[in-house]
């Protein structure tokens, strides 16, 4: 075997060998679960606790949150789902902005896809047990403990 042919070979082999090692992609999805419970008369308000697990740990945070227009009565909503883009636990912390309408009478299903300044999308759903009706715009912040 001749030396270019050596090189050739040896540059082959250590392309093939750094190509089975790449990184991982950088953007991974964690586990959300979630309990909010929200209430008021035009303005709402609410809060709730959560539990993101993300590769093999989980890291508990708090959700509140305030929406102005519309709303009346009170509801508590067990969101479970996907946070998706996330480079660290970290990243799940800020400002979700929320806009839209729904409701829940009794019981009933919820759903919300949420993004943050992060990159961040929550994908939640869920039921939802109370009264209430609502027209409102506000936010969602989440605070890792």
């Amino acid at each position: 075997m001749t030396k270019y042919r050596r090189m050739m070979l040896v540059a082959a082999l250590g392309f093939l060998a750094s190509a089975g090692m790449a990184a991982p992609s950088l953007a991974e999805v964690g586990q959300v679960a979630v309990v909010f419970t929200k209430g008021g008369f035009i303005v709402g308000v609410g809060g709730g606790k959560g539990v993101l697990s993300f590769r093999g740990k989980k890291y508990p945070f708090t959700v509140s949150g305030m929406s102005v227009g519309f709303t009346i009565g009170a509801s508590t909503s067990k969101f479970t789902g996907r946070a998706i883009n996330l480079r660290s636990a970290g990243d799940l912390a800020g400002t979700y902005a929320v806009g839209g309408a729904g409701g829940a009478l009794a019981a009933g299903a919820g759903g919300v896809q949420l993004q943050n300044a992060n990159g961040v999308i929550l994908q939640l759903s869920g039921p939802r047990v109370g009264v209430e009706a609502s027209a409102a715009v506000g936010g969602v912040t989440i605070v890792m403990q």
